[in-house]
């Protein structure tokens, strides 16, 4: 047969297309899509990939009773669509069909409404439904422009219906097979006309405000190119696209062909009759049927002789070849383009591999023996590094319908649960206000001596009197013992025209055996660093004054004396705890004889923060910690101090703020959030503030609250992963790097992924929006916490206004994408009276350890003179 139709071959070598030309095509429907989605260049482009504001695929969860419209030709159809979900998806319908008219057709659009609205009202009365409010999805099958999902409202004086969404066939075809695959994120269509449409990133999607999320976009590809056979069709040069593929125009295709070659006597021994002559005479379905593998040829025979040709066999063969060139053309075009969607998906999804569905209906695909074979062959040959399923719909204008009614009504019941359980961390206006108030209360306690020792908050003394004034000089040493290292700093404090800082300085390792021995191990083998640093520096006979950053709780009775409290962070070092630090330090200096050193002062980090920032800025007069805890320090009048003597000039107070709420009073906003993580903490009923705003803690809330979201269908389709029920895995770098505003939602399902949990597109915005809220309250609440600190200080010194730094410090704060704004903001609300400008600090604990024993030495000098 082949070489017997080489006429046909080369009389239509044109309609034969090389894979070159194909992956041609493609890349050329690549760009119209582009264009189709940019602001700018939609007017012109002629695929108008219209936003359908459907956002999501089914998940199986869709439950409930919904009603579909179905217009789209001369009839139109009423269904009702049960969807349960007990564990088995299943779908119940009911359905009816009523005639439109023709008259109604060409009438007025009020009149059409009324017959749909009519019709309507006589299908509910039938199954007796007529008083249910049910929701409604409506196909309609024409080009439309939507700006939301519900455009129209349907209303009669005796029923009432919600519609919730306005659908496209080719929408309801994805919906209906994503119901059963959840991989389906595609649609398309190829029977009288033929479309597509598919789920792209809101973040391409130019017409539709918002960068969260997918949502499908019904490309009406139909209009593509402007070449091709495009003869005394109905519309001329519109649909080019579609005129090559689609049914309504193939038959037409084999019949224009057909002629042209009898006329140049290539066929029918070069005679026509008036049969083959009449437009829409050669049906589509003659080309399935001429097609068939057996009885095609005898098909062929049969039909041209009812179009009133005498065929020869010869003939025949030549149909039959000329209908396979036409519908393997089409078949080609449509796998051309649908493989320009699938890979535009794949580089959306940033991965190697995608593995998606494509529903399918129509009846090309349907009915014709070899297009779905053909098209699944040229997807797979232009895409070999994709898994492609295809999957034919059921009913995707009806069923369809209803399955977007009922994956936006899950959506919207969803929404809502989540919002209502977000609520209790939302905190309003009153509340900040109130926190600020109670928090002031507090500092009052911490401060006075009658009720300092039942206070959470303790208000402690520092004895650092001053800070910088800009005329300390002199070379200092520090020490910064916070953790498992510890560091050795020398620090250069010039003044005058060359007025800087400059530092040099070594890290040592704590071993586990030291931190957990004896305290004169321990200071031995500080001492020993020490002397290390000072060879290596090259100044070991020097006495030099040193300054102490001893990161744990102390009770300071001067400015060189700190009692130890009790060790925190794994330290366990006896003989210590009740002891004066500064003491066992000189100790150790002594028994090693080598060097003498004048320990000047014990600082505690927060403090240390505000004079590094105070020697740039002298307005500095707070220090603020948020990383992994969070404290606060600022200068407080003497007179108001009233553990210490004396009522002259002020003093620095190291709140330890982060145990404000042990006594009870932040109760009222501790969500049952808050109460799970601090009963699992290790410490719990201790350091409650902490533990609400602290990197330490935050992502531990967002976890419990994820699993609460899971337990209750909101979240991951309600399975809960192992990964997500261990403590910790969510660490506070996640936190910022997911609500870090340049990373698409894309990066935050890979850092889910990397955590084990596997998430869907919608997943990633909801874990999103939780970081979100969870962060937020932690910053409202540190800024409420810092107003009440600036307010104090104002009314201390009797001002109307105050202009004041904070020196701030901690990963939290210099790390989170929006934590600083947030906490500025809420200081600027809650202190109107306030000016209040944040300076970040550069390592407080170790240069600011040096310039509190540089202002000491000063003021020592001062008074010595």
């Amino acid at each position: 047969a082949e070489e017997e139709a080489g006429p046909v071959d080369k009389y239509l070598y044109h309609m034969r297309l090389s894979e070159e030309t194909l992956q041609e095509v493609s890349e050329r429907f690549r760009k119209e899509m582009e264009k189709g989605l940019g602001a700018d260049t939609n007017p012109t482009a002629s695929v108008k990939m219209l936003p359908s504001f459907v956002r999501s695929t089914p998940d199986g969860t869709e439950d409930g009773d919904f009603l579909a419209l179905d217009l789209g030709g001369t009839n139109f159809r009423v269904l009702r669509v049960r969807v349960s979900d007990n564990g088995l998806q299943k779908v119940e319908m009911e359905s009816q069909i009523y005639e439109i008219h023709e008259d109604l057709m060409r009438g007025s659009g009020a009149q059409l409404f009324d017959h749909i609205a009519e019709c309507l009202a006589n299908f509910m009365e039938k199954l007796k439904i007529k008083d249910k409010k049910l929701p409604l999805g409506f196909t309609f099958s024409f080009p439309c422009h939507q700006t939301k999902l519900d455009e129209r409202g349907v209303r009669s004086p005796d029923f009432d219906i919600d519609i919730v969404a306005v659908v496209n066939d080719t929408v309801g075809t994805m919906m209906t097979c994503g119901y059963d695959d959840h991989n389906c994120e595609v649609g398309l269509i190829v029977g009288t006309g033929t479309n597509a449409c598919y789920m792209e990133e809101m973040r391409h999607i130019d017409l539709v405000e918002g960068d969260e999320g997918r949502m499908c976009i019904n490309m009406e590809w139909g209009a593509f190119g402007d070449d091709g056979i495009d003869m005394g069709s109905l519309n001329p040069g519109k649909q080019l696209f579609e005129k090559m593929i689609s049914g309504m125009y193939m038959g037409e295709l084999v019949r224009l062909i057909l002629v042209k070659m009898a006329k140049e006597g290539l066929l029918f021994r070069g005679k026509l009759t008036s049969d083959l002559r009449t437009t829409g005479h050669f049906e589509t379905r003659y080309v399935s049927a001429i097609e068939k593998e057996k009885e095609g040829l005898q098909k062929a025979h049969e039909i041209l002789t009812k179009l009133g040709l005498e065929p020869s066999h010869e003939d025949c063969l030549a149909t039959h070849r000329i209908c396979q060139i036409v519908s393997t053309r089409s078949a080609n075009l449509c796998g051309a383009t649908l493989a320009a969607v699938l890979r535009r998906i794949k580089e959306n999804k940033g991965v190697d591999r995608l593995r998606s569905t494509v529903g399918v209906d129509g009846s090309v695909y349907k009915k014709h023996p070899h297009f779905a074979r053909r098209l699944h062959k040229t997807v797979r040959k232009l895409l070999p590094d994709c898994e492609i399923r295809f999957v034919r719909s059921e009913d995707g204008s009806g069923k369809g319908a209803a399955m977007v009614t009922a994956v936006a009504y899950r959506l919207a019941a969803q929404h809502k649960a989540r919002q209502k359980i977000l609520e209790a961390l939302k905190l309003s206006h009153e509340q900040l206000l109130e926190v600020k108030r109670r928090m002031r209360v507090e500092m009052e306690k911490g401060l006075g001596k009658e009720t300092h020792a039942k206070a959470t908050v303790k208000m402690l003394p520092t004895y650092v009197c001053s800070t910088p004034d800009g005329t300390e000089k002199g070379d200092f040493l520090a020490l910064d013992l916070g953790g498992t290292n510890f560091r050795v700093l020398l620090v250069r404090v010039r003044n005058g025209m060359r007025r800087g800082v400059e530092m040099h300085n070594k890290i040592y390792s704590i071993p586990l055996e030291i931190m957990q021995g004896t305290g004169e191990e321990l200071f031995d083998h500080i001492v020993h660093c020490i002397s290390d640093f000072l060879e290596y520096m090259g100044m070991k006979g020097v006495s030099l004054p040193l300054g102490f950053t001893f990161s744990f709780p102390c009770k300071q009775t001067s400015l060189d004396e700190g009692i130890l409290l009790k060790w925190t962070k794994g330290f366990k070092a006896t003989g210590c705890e009740g002891e004066d630090v500064v003491s066992l330090l000189k100790e150790a200096i002594h028994r090693r004889e080598e060097f003498d050193l004048d320990v000047v002062a014990v600082v505690n980090d927060t403090v240390g923060t505000m004079m590094t920032c105070g020697y740039e800025d002298p307005y500095c007069e707070v220090g603020l910690i948020v990383g992994t805890g969070s404290n606060a320090c600022y200068m407080e009048e003497m007179r108001n101090v009233e553990l210490v003597e004396g009522d002259e000039g002020r003093m620095c107070i190291n709140m330890e703020w982060g145990a404000f709420g042990d006594s009870g009073c932040l109760d009222d906003i501790r969500t049952e959030f808050d109460l799970a993580v601090d009963e699992l903490s290790l410490n719990p009923g201790k350091q409650r503030f902490e533990k609400m705003i602290s990197g330490m803690y935050l992502g531990e809330i967002v976890r419990n609250i994820l699993i609460d979201f899971t337990k209750r269908g909101l979240l991951f389709r309600g399975r809960i992963s192992e990964r997500l029920k261990t403590r910790g895995i969510f660490e506070t770098k996640f936190l910022s790097q997911i609500e870090s505003d340049c990373l698409a939602l894309l990066q935050v399902r890979s850092i889910l992924q990397h955590l084990g949990l596997e998430s869907t597109c919608d997943d990633s915005i909801i874990v999103k929006e939780v970081c979100t809220v969870v962060a937020r309250r932690a910053a409202q609440l540190c800024g409420a916490g810092m107003a009440a600190v600036v307010d104090k200080i104002r009314e201390n010194r009797g001002l109307d206004f105050l202009k004041v730094t904070v020196g701030v410090d901690g990963t939290l704060y210099k790390l989170h994408p929006h934590f600083s704004t947030v906490m500025h903001e809420t200081v600027k609300q809650l202190s109107p009276k306030c000016e209040v400008t944040f300076l970040q600090s550069e390592d407080g604990s170790g240069k600011g350890a040096a310039l509190i024993t540089a202002v000491a030495c000063r003021i020592r000098e001062a008074g010595q003179r």
